[in-house]
């Protein structure tokens, strides 16, 4: 599969669910959370008060797993990289003002983009991997995307 379509592929899956979950590590103890991503091409975005536990978490060590299970069909999608927080004032209107999140983030943050505790994480994918439990039965291998 040709890498676009492959992400054409990421993209109609991630649009079917509402949340993923999203874990971080404190030491060497994983926490998991769920989030709201909105995916930007190859890029996955999720907004946070940046002084959340996972905020503090990523300031200390940004590698992250990002897991979607979709519905009754019980798609997995699985984004494997690297988080760090955009603190561009440029680059957080053109998201916020872009409407790449399917929410109103003005519910969280009603001072807008300049908000001191809106937090816009970007997650840089080293590898995604989509898979469904039908598939899983039946021997076939995950699709799999690396960086």
């Amino acid at each position: 599969m040709s890498d676009s379509k492959f992400w054409e592929k990421v993209h109609a899956t991630a649009t079917k669910a509402t949340w993923a979950y999203l874990a971080t590590t404190v030491g060497s103890q994983p926490k998991v959370r769920v989030v709201h991503p909105a995916f930007e091409g190859e890029r996955v975005w999720v907004a946070t008060g940046r002084a959340s536990a996972k905020a503090r978490h990523i300031d200390k060590n940004p590698k992250v797993e990002l897991f979607y299970q979709i519905g009754v069909e019980m798609v997995h999608l699985t984004v494997t990289g690297t988080a760090k927080f955009v603190e561009d004032i440029t680059e957080k209107k053109r998201i916020w003002n872009g409407k790449v999140f399917d929410y109103d983030l003005s519910q969280f943050w009603p001072g807008g983009p300049e908000s001191k505790d809106f937090g816009l994480m970007l997650i840089t994918p080293d590898r995604v991997e989509v898979t469904s439990l039908a598939e899983m039965t039946t021997g076939k291998k995950p699709e799999v995307w690396r960086a």
